[in-house]
């Protein structure tokens, strides 16, 4: 399952649990940021995060006015484990929707 945040969210939420304020460059920058997010938040505790196997993360640029002004919006993949069901994985996706939600 795949879901996309948008980079201001992720930076955000970093700005409010560490108090700094991070440039998101690439996929790379991002998959630190939300292993940082996580391990500074409740998600990490979650049973659904337990069966979570790794998290992919992909940088796309969407345009919406002209080719030179885009927003970085990043694309994250979960891999969970096999035997995990729908509603697990999609009740781990909510949590962290509504986590980005706030910002």
């Amino acid at each position: 399952m795949k879901i996309r945040v948008d980079s201001n969210k992720i930076v955000k939420a970093l700005k409010d649990l560490e108090g700094i304020e991070v440039v998101l460059e690439s996929a790379n920058d991002a998959k630190e940021a939300i292993d940082l997010i996580f391990r500074k938040t409740e998600l990490s505790n979650s049973d659904e995060y337990k069966k979570l196997k790794d998290i992919a993360v992909t940088a796309v640029q969407e345009y919406e006015t002209s080719a030179v002004d885009y927003n970085l919006v990043f694309v994250l993949e979960f891999v969970f484990e096999n035997d995990v069901s729908v509603d697990t994985k999609v009740a781990f996706i909510k949590e962290l929707q509504s986590f980005f939600g706030r910002f």
